[in-house]
């Protein structure tokens, strides 16, 4: 068995094994030898690359998919009671185990940095992982979203540095004691899980709380809720660092120059100016960046030499993912379902795209999300030149009485926007083709399977 693999892990049963964080936590696992199993709705490239590591995976859930012997059942929050999985763990005596314990024990005795915000969490994360390991550090890493393979969102490195999402949705981030804290941003969303944004602040003071002791908090200057955050946990016994155009900036950006999909960088950090490439469009992907870059210097990992191995992140899968072109229209994944996140980059890609038109394709996430924030989501979407809009993707949730994709639509038509209503996602592709024409750019938007749709558009347009 493989230093730092918990007892109680070396056979676990991973109900949902092909999710993204829950796919990273298995692979660790299979890394460190545990003899790994699990179950999925649907098998996947992901599911493979697990099976490729040894792990079993079944597909669909049943009592006998698990093991009379295993050590544990891991289970994420999107996991329900009615599992028969879970009821037969529950007969067995098997100990239930969440994702975030599961994460959390991974990465004891080593160096964790942990990632939060409301927007960014994944990119950040990649960001580090990547330029950590084009230095030589072999950090290991979760992230909430694929590098450049299916299953790269996770990898076990011999070095000593953990790199790893800090999801506030279900507060599972409180688990983690992290030496270095990222916070991106704040703002309300999971609005099944938050009612005010007293609590989204409670709940990241309490994520700050838990820095151990001579750690550092990175901490956005310029987005207004980590501000206000950053007043309230001053008190704590943790050194903050904040980061960003604002003039009171620890870490100040002096300016962020678009150069095609890509972005030149000058920040100072610590009385040095520092000029670096960001290989992705957007002046946001520009910032998480220099966060990255501020943690990795609180790290002691030399900025001069950290700054320019940034730029060897070249992108997470729907993240702004070209996903091919065809009849001359590029076609491009983006896995935005906040209005913020619309909005980022919508501008990201007006801004890399020139002249050309943008149509997007956008599939609403979660009913509750939808009910809050339907309008600013149609306001986003009048910064594209045209949009299609699909029925909400209910992911965990049960549907809400009143709550459709028409609140969306309604508020784009109001602010302007050109949108067009698909009830039957299959419809989709040649909806969005017969609109499309040569240099146009067509964006696939949202967190739920709209991402599916990109080859088939591809597809419909070389006919």
């Amino acid at each position: 068995m493989a230093p730092g693999l918990p007892t109680a892990m070396d056979r676990p049963h991973f109900i949902g094994i092909g999710g993204a964080g829950m796919s990273g936590i298995a692979k660790i696992l299979a890394q460190r030898g545990a003899a790994v199993a699990g179950s999925d709705a649907k098998d996947s490239a992901t599911a493979e690359a697990l099976r490729a590591l040894g792990a079993t995976v079944h597909i669909g859930h049943a009592a006998a998919h698990l093991a009379d012997d295993a050590s544990c059942v891991v289970v994420s929050s999107a996991i329900r009671e009615d599992n028969p999985e879970l009821a037969r763990a529950a007969e067995l005596g098997i100990p239930v185990v969440h994702r975030s314990d599961a994460l959390a024990a991974l990465m004891e005795g080593l160096r964790p940095i942990a990632v939060a915000g409301t927007h960014g969490k994944t990119t950040t994360t990649s960001m580090l992982a990547v330029s950590l390991t084009e230095l030589g550090l072999e950090p290991s890493y979760a992230i909430g979203g694929d590098l450049d393979a299916p299953g790269s969102n996770a990898l076990h490195g011999e070095g000593d540095i953990f790199v790893a999402e800090a999801d506030e949705s279900d507060r599972s981030f409180h688990k983690y004691a992290p030496e270095v804290a990222i916070i991106l941003n704040v703002e309300l969303d999971h609005h099944a899980n938050y009612a005010s944004m007293d609590e989204i602040y409670e709940s990241f003071e309490t994520f700050v709380g838990r820095v151990t002791e001579g750690g550092t908090l990175v901490v956005s200057a310029d987005h207004e809720g980590a501000r206000e955050l950053t007043r309230r946990v001053r008190t704590h016994a943790v050194r903050v660092v904040t980061y960003g155009e604002a003039e009171d900036a620890d870490v100040r950006v002096l300016s962020i120059v678009p150069q095609g999909l890509k972005s030149q960088v000058t920040a100072v950090l610590d009385g040095q100016e520092l000029t670096f490439a960001v290989s992705v469009p957007g002046r946001h992907y520009a910032l998480n960046a220099v966060a990255a870059l501020a943690a990795g210097a609180a790290l002691g990992v030399p900025a001069a030499q950290l700054a320019p191995a940034l730029a060897a992140y070249t992108g997470v899968k729907r993240r702004l993912q070209l996903k091919g072109e065809a009849a001359g229209v590029q076609v491009i994944d983006s896995y935005a379902h906040h209005p913020t996140e619309m909005t980022a980059d919508l501008e990201a890609m007006r801004a890399a795209a020139g002249d050309a038109r943008i149509l997007v394709v956008f599939q609403p996430h979660l009913f509750s999300r939808t009910q809050e924030l339907g309008k600013e989501m149609g306001q986003a979407l009048a910064l594209a030149d045209a949009s299609v809009v699909l029925d909400i993707y209910p992911a965990r949730e049960d549907p809400i009485p009143g709550v459709t994709s028409e609140l969306i639509i309604e508020a784009a038509r109001a602010a302007g926007a050109d949108v067009t209503a698909v009830h039957d996602k299959g419809e989709a592709p040649a909806v969005i083709a017969g609109m499309a024409k040569p240099g146009d750019l067509v964006i696939t938007m949202g967190a739920g399977d709209v991402t599916d749709l990109g080859p088939l558009i591809l597809d419909r347009l070389s006919q």
